[in-house]
């Protein structure tokens, strides 16, 4: 699908100058994109210092239906939401069977820094 792409800052404070938004964090309505991008940033930053080479997508239906952030390799997807809470989050029924060998998880505040490759 073509439509809806979506774009993201290795530096959130491009964005925040773009959408003219510097409040604190604690009345920001956007603290849930402002964490997505900054994981999605810092994963790649990780993957490139450490030589973790894999393909990276975002996948989304027609029916709206996403996954925000996906890595191929080993011959697998590994699926990832990225929450800033943690919360159960349903990936959707359309991925599991279309990609039955796959691995889901959810990044969020607790349990980010495994994901960056902090000790």
């Amino acid at each position: 699908i073509k439509k809806g792409k979506k774009y993201y800052f290795y530096d959130n404070g491009i964005r925040n100058v773009l959408i003219s938004n510097f409040s604190p964090i604690e009345i920001r309505t956007d603290l849930g994109a402002l964490w997505e991008n900054y994981m999605l940033a810092e994963r790649l930053k990780h993957n490139a210092y450490t030589k973790n080479y894999c393909n990276t997508y975002f996948w989304r239906t027609e029916d709206q239906a996403e996954i925000e952030y996906l890595e191929e390799y080993d011959g697998k997807l590994h699926a990832y939401e990225l929450k800033w809470k943690p919360q159960h989050v349903r990936f959707p029924a359309s991925f599991i069977k279309s990609y039955p060998e796959h691995t889901t998880d959810i990044i969020h505040k607790e349990n980010y820094t495994s994901f960056l490759g902090y000790p």
